[in-house]
């Protein structure tokens, strides 16, 4: 009976997505609460959250504007921030 779960073609393919290896070496419960700490922030910096619930619900083309109209006063108002420091 053929494996066809798993075909050669698999094996020297790249990941595609965000994952994150976790090591077999010291504690357990630290390498795996440092994976997922590491996961969570590669999928904040990613945006990926962002960009489901986009796709997941219906804007308006007015509320899209307006999301990106404050977003932009918000980083103007850092860098104003961070320029006076």
């Amino acid at each position: 009976m053929p494996n066809n779960y798993r075909s050669d073609k698999f094996k020297n393919e790249k990941f595609k997505g965000l994952y994150v290896e976790v090591s077999r070496d010291g504690d357990k419960t630290k390498n795996l609460e440092y994976a997922l700490k590491k996961l969570k922030r590669m999928i904040k910096d990613s945006e990926l959250m962002l960009k489901i619930y986009e796709i997941s619900y219906y804007t308006k083309p007015s509320e899209k504007h307006r999301d990106e109209r404050s977003r932009s006063k918000a980083r103007a108002r850092s860098a104003t921030k961070k320029a006076q420091r």
